[in-house]
């Protein structure tokens, strides 16, 4: 009998041995899979994460939709033969992508940057890319529609590796129908990003999906470099205007908290956003009457929605005719670089132009104060 036992003993243990040794040799659990490896500095919705000894990756996406509640959606990014670790529920990508379908054109501004938007092989949305490279191969490019009638067969015949998309107030709906195909895909959640530069670094998560986060960590920092030094010349300037955004759509004027994306670009560019109400992280809805007075109290006026003249402006809101900065030009939109179907460059390349953004700003609200600087790029006056 004590033999029996003596040998129990050493077979359980040898199982024990050989069970750690092939953990450590194979596949590993999802709680090794926590060295970050790269660290959003500006971003919030992102983390790239890996294990000690592993190439692959793991992507997870923080807000892959507005009010996700901490529900988060992972990609894996499988290399060199590796498996993904035991309890992983997220997308697996197999090697890095050499097609991908973009649903936002900012991710083709994102490929773009890096040089790489040659892999773009389906969009959503063809006459509303202001993207060069894509409106030139429209031909070869896949128009796979939208979220809510998207054709599946073009999808899928254009060999996608991986699908790059997006949540408004919950998961895509097409989700289901991807994993049904077996089409991988990530969750891109710049948009929900209030810092401009936290936009910008979505580039990194994309960067490694094609296997070249070093180069899209080179890409980003160029941009803080020049946007922080645009921000420290404006905020010199003892002369700050007060700034109104947006025109209504039907009876709803909508206005961003101050430290929204559009909030954050005016204060940088030395100007005082003229929000309504307390500093709360909520947009808030105003009344015409409201948005009158405070358009009075104003001394400009950006982006003007779909307007491209002055009398276009008028046509929908004649009672402000006689506001001072309508009178005395000091309203600009962000439409100059607006394509002939309405697709607008500052939401797609913009997103990767903070820094360029930020220069027609000061340009705007402080003339003459940047001594080299050229033209207007995304915006323009309303005449």
């Amino acid at each position: 009998m004590f033999k029996k036992i003596i040998f129990f003993l050493a077979a359980v243990a040898a199982t024990v041995v050989v069970g750690a040794l092939v953990s450590c040799a194979g596949g590993s659990g999802l709680s090794q899979w926590n060295e970050t490896v790269y660290v959003p500095e500006y971003a919030r919705g992102f983390r790239i994460s890996a294990a000690e000894g592993k190439e692959s990756v793991i992507i997870t996406t923080f807000t892959p939709w507005q009010g996700a509640g901490g529900e988060t959606r992972s990609l894996f990014i499988a290399r060199n033969g590796e498996k993904a670790p035991e309890g992983f529920k997220g997308q697996v990508l197999e090697g890095d992508a050499e097609r991908i379908v973009c649903l936002s054109s900012s991710y083709i501004a994102m490929l773009d940057a890096l040089g790489e938007v040659g892999r773009v092989s389906a969009v959503s949305g063809m006459d509303f890319i202001t993207n060069p490279y894509i409106q030139a191969n429209r031909d070869r490019i896949t128009d796979v529609g939208y979220d809510g009638n998207t054709d599946y067969e073009m999808l899928l015949a254009s060999a996608p590796d991986i699908v790059l998309l997006y949540g408004i107030t919950g998961a895509s709906g097409m989700e289901g129908k991807l994993k049904e195909l077996g089409i991988p895909f990530m969750y891109i959640g710049e948009y929900m990003e209030e810092s401009p530069l936290g936009k910008a670094e979505w580039c990194i998560p994309v960067a490694e999906i094609i296997g070249c986060r070093e180069k899209g960590i080179e890409v980003f920092n160029r941009i803080p470099k020049r946007y922080d030094s645009l921000k420290a010349v404006a905020s010199e300037t003892a002369y700050r205007p007060k700034v109104m955004v947006n025109i209504p759509y039907g009876d709803a004027w909508i206005m961003s908290p101050p430290k929204s994306y559009v909030g954050r670009l005016i204060t940088d560019a030395g100007a005082d956003y003229i929000y309504p109400g307390d500093t709360t992280e909520v947009s808030r809805t105003i009344d015409i009457e409201e948005a009158y007075r405070l358009v009075n109290e104003c001394d400009y006026w950006i982006n003007t929605g779909r307007v491209a003249s002055k009398a276009a402006l008028l046509a929908e809101l004649p009672k402000f005719a006689d506001v001072p900065c309508i009178k005395e030009g000091r309203v600009y939109n962000n439409n100059l670089r607006l394509n002939e179907h309405g697709g607008d460059d500052f939401w797609e390349s913009g997103i990767m132009h903070p820094d360029i953004i930020l220069e027609d700003l000061i340009n705007i609200f402080h003339p003459g104060l940047l001594a080299q600087s050229g033209p207007l790029y995304y915006y323009r006056k309303i005449e």
